[in-house]
């Protein structure tokens, strides 16, 4: 298992999407929320990932293509 410390900058299309709840529905991978702070426009999150290597890189793609910004921490 490999744990990753990000900064995640979130686009305001995700308001209405459980995107953390996604995350543990669709890949093997443990989010813990360090802190996190969302408004109408945006949101960024200090988020722990636990996971497979393959899991972790296949869930940082995934949230590429949505726009999500990360950063390592």
């Amino acid at each position: 298992m490999k744990k990753v410390m990000l900064e995640m900058t979130i686009p305001g299309s995700f308001k209405s999407e459980p995107i953390f709840y996604y995350i543990v529905k669709n890949y093997d991978v443990v989010p813990n929320i360090i802190e996190a702070s969302f408004s109408t426009e945006m949101g960024w999150a200090i988020v722990e990932l636990e996971g497979e290597s393959n899991e972790l890189e296949s869930l940082l793609s995934f949230l590429a293509t949505k726009g999500v910004e990360i950063k390592p921490r």
